[in-house]
């Protein structure tokens, strides 16, 4: 491993500014969840993107959500074939382990991997396409909603309404895992589609009442 090297400097100031503050001031709680381990009442199945911030959207502390983060903040269907599936995995442990009530998917405005879907779906991303694209490869389980948006005009539009796509597919996707489906028909796991708009702060939740994503 002699390609592993010390952190940079800027991050190894931060440690130690947070070690003499953050820490310093809520010892205790840190070192409560260290021997009593975490209780999270939520997971959340977020984005890679370093601009979503779910701890800061909802002002949580350490030990209150258990999240995932990935590329699209997808979900794919339950495969159980034996492979490497880190979202899946995230998901049976949240729910089967941590006996999480609520399951949020959050997806965002501006979304490189849901953009990249649609780029492909448009025959204008062959670097998606190759086989060997792990991002492509991911974001295909975004593809067969594509239909939904293809007509639509706005460029702006297409891209929000595909990336609330992205969440509901996630849902859509977690009830095929039986665990998922199981709590969720017995009213022990709740499930939530949400949608932030970066720029602007805001946030937006899918009402199956209304069949769309509404503000918050």
């Amino acid at each position: 491993m002699d390609h592993a090297k010390p952190l940079p400097a800027y991050l190894l100031t931060r440690y130690h500014g947070w070690k003499a503050t953050g820490y310093a001031d809520n010892k205790s709680w840190y070192r409560r969840l260290a021997t009593e381990g975490q209780r999270p009442r939520a997971m959340v199945i977020s984005c890679c993107d370093s601009r979503v911030h779910v701890t800061s959207i909802f002002g949580a502390d350490q030990g209150e959500f258990f999240i995932h983060r990935n590329i699209a903040n997808l979900v794919p269907p339950c495969e159980p074939d034996g492979q490497h599936h880190g979202t899946s995995a995230a998901v049976e442990y949240a729910v089967r382990v941590l006996n999480v009530a609520h399951l949020i998917v959050l997806g965002h405005s501006s979304c490189g991997g849901a953009k990249g879907c649609l780029e492909m779906c448009k025959g204008n991303a062959p670097e998606l396409e190759a086989k060997d694209s792990f991002v492509g490869r991911w974001v295909d389980i975004l593809r067969p909603k594509y239909g939904e948006v293809a007509d639509i005009e706005d460029e702006q539009e297409q891209e929000r309404q595909f990336e609330k796509h992205a969440v509901m597919t996630s849902l859509e996707n977690l009830m095929t895992f039986p665990w998922v489906n199981e709590k969720v028909t017995n009213g022990e796991l709740s499930l939530h589609g949400l949608w932030t708009d970066i720029g602007e702060g805001g946030l937006e939740y899918f009402c199956p009442e209304a069949g769309k994503f509404q503000p918050v």
